[in-house]
């Protein structure tokens, strides 16, 4: 504890006297200041214990001394010490009657107590009390790190908030708790989400104040690079003191070196998982559940599927999208219980594999939903499979993501495909180039007005080669029908007896839009 009045008071050596303020005597004295001016206030920072002789104060003059008590209050000093014995041989009544009226502590201090004896004492309390508190964060580091190396980064939570006499809480960088202590605090902490959220977006190290109507919670945020790794938060009924100072910022180191060890730890399953998925995807599943074993054994026993996400086109704002997209799945799956296996493949692609129905699908069909008008990723995911399926999966992934950067979608499930239509897929500038020019030759020939031939075979193939019923379709002849599609053979230099000419011309007319036009 800091030096009071009242620790000054029963200092056996000073003899000082309350006079004034008895209810005052437990305000912390932060420095003893002798001053004889009669307006000592643009020389003070407050907390200040002021010593006065009353040298050129008129300490008689009633409304002079209310005037003067009232400034020192105002500028935050925290008592008045007066001499007696040297300008006056007792407090004077008007000085007496201010600091009574007004609340000020008022100390008489004996001829032969030194205001150098005051300063001294002050001194002296002050420098133990930072000595105590620097020994008391030394033993809290202590602990702490006890804490971290034999039980891990709940054990240093709640070392903490016992430091503290208040509450702590880790987040990871979703804003997810992962550690709270006391328990009571749980709820609270879950609050702080948003406001964690907040931080994350800041450059580490990034801190922020909370108030509350209950306590004052301070964030602070973990790793040691630019970006945020996770937060801790330390609640209590008052701003910390030094001592507990000492133990957040030592909670801070800890919980950050764990934090990093823990990304190097995944790190390395990183890469155990990306042989896993190699071995998967060269058809040697047996060979991948034995590298896997227990760690991503669970996964691979039941349905899965596999996503592929690139970033959209375009240069992303901020952080690269697929980092975010893996941290965010990795926290859904840490939530849930889950395990997902998470494979850069360089800084274009990443591939997830993740447990069908789980929640790491719907926080990806989440993200991509929230992401889709800032264009950040494009995702294609398979159907549900197994290890003996995932080259497939592979395959179906791939052709989802195609379609989904071609439609301008985040997401398309590999299912959209096989129960939708074939015409959507069309829509892309090759296949109609490649359209455009299979027709042109019966386009420039309709255009001579000698006839409708791209009418005439829209209807003919529409009937499937039945004559007499695209005849009557057009309102033409069939032997007129049967002329123009001999007419169409010679044209394009092609047979429609063979089916895939046949199949051929109905996609290029349906990627031009020529059913639809030049109807006779």
């Amino acid at each position: 504890m800091p030096p009071t009045l009242a620790s000054l008071v029963q200092h056996s050596a000073l003899k000082l006297t309350v006079r004034a303020g008895e209810d005052r005597l437990d305000t912390p004295v932060r420095w003893a200041h002798v001053s004889e001016l009669t307006d000592p206030v643009p020389y003070m920072e407050g907390g200040e214990l002021l010593l006065t002789t009353a040298l050129t104060l008129d300490a008689e003059d009633p409304e002079a001394m209310h005037r003067y008590v009232r400034r020192l209050l105002a500028a935050g000093v925290v008592g008045l010490g007066f001499a007696i014995g040297v300008n006056y041989e007792d407090i004077p009544e008007a000085l007496l009657d201010a600091a009574r009226a007004e609340g000020l502590p008022l100390l008489e201090v004996p001829r032969r107590t030194p205001f150098l004896a005051i300063s001294k004492a002050v001194s002296a309390a002050i420098a133990a009390d930072q000595y105590r508190a620097v020994t008391a964060g030394f033993e809290a580091q202590r602990e702490l790190t006890r804490a971290a190396l034999a039980e891990g980064p709940d054990a240093v939570v709640a070392r903490l908030a016992a430091h503290v006499d208040g509450w702590a809480a880790l987040y990871d960088t979703s804003g997810t708790v992962l550690a709270v202590s006391p328990e009571w605090a749980a709820r609270r902490a879950a609050r702080l989400t948003p406001d964690v959220e907040r931080l994350r977006e800041r450059p580490a190290p990034a801190s922020a104040v909370v108030g509350g109507t209950d306590d004052r919670v301070e964030l602070q945020s973990l790793g040691s690079g630019r970006r945020v790794r996770g937060a801790l938060a330390v609640g209590t009924g008052a701003p910390l003191g030094t001592a507990e100072r000492y133990a957040v910022h030592s909670a801070i180191a800890l919980l950050t070196l764990t934090t990093e060890r823990s990304r190097s730890l995944q790190a390395a399953e990183g890469r155990l998982g990306a042989a896993v998925l190699r071995m998967m995807l060269s058809g040697q599943p047996d060979h991948a559940r034995a590298v896997a074993g227990d760690l991503y054994g669970g996964l691979l026993d039941a349905p899965f599927r596999l996503l592929i996400a690139e970033p959209a086109t375009g240069e992303p704002e901020g952080e690269a999208p697929l980092p975010v997209l893996a941290e965010a799945l990795e926290s859904a799956a840490a939530r849930a219980g889950e395990t997902v296996l998470a494979v850069p493949e360089g800084e274009e692609r990443l591939l997830v594999l993740a447990t069908d129905g789980g929640a790491v699908v719907t926080a990806c069909e989440a993200y991509a939903e929230r992401e889709a008008e800032d264009a950040g990723v494009v995702v294609g995911l398979s159907a549900p499979t197994g290890p003996i399926a995932a080259a497939a999966a592979y395959k179906q992934a791939e052709q989802a993501l195609s379609v989904a950067r071609r439609r301008g979608r985040a997401l398309v499930e590999h299912e959209e495909l096989a129960a939708g239509s074939v015409l959507p897929l069309l829509a892309d500038d090759a296949v109609r180039a490649f359209a455009d020019g299979m027709l042109r030759a019966l386009h420039e020939h309709d255009a001579t007005g000698r006839g409708d031939l791209v009418a005439s075979l829209r209807a003919w193939l529409s009937r499937h080669g039945q004559w007499d019923a695209a005849a009557a379709d057009l309102g033409v002849h069939r032997h007129t029908l049967r002329y123009r599609m001999r007419r169409v053979e010679e044209i394009l230099g092609r047979s429609l007896d063979d089916p895939d000419v046949r199949m051929e011309l109905w996609l290029a007319l349906k990627a031009t839009g020529g059913d639809t036009a030049g109807t006779p």
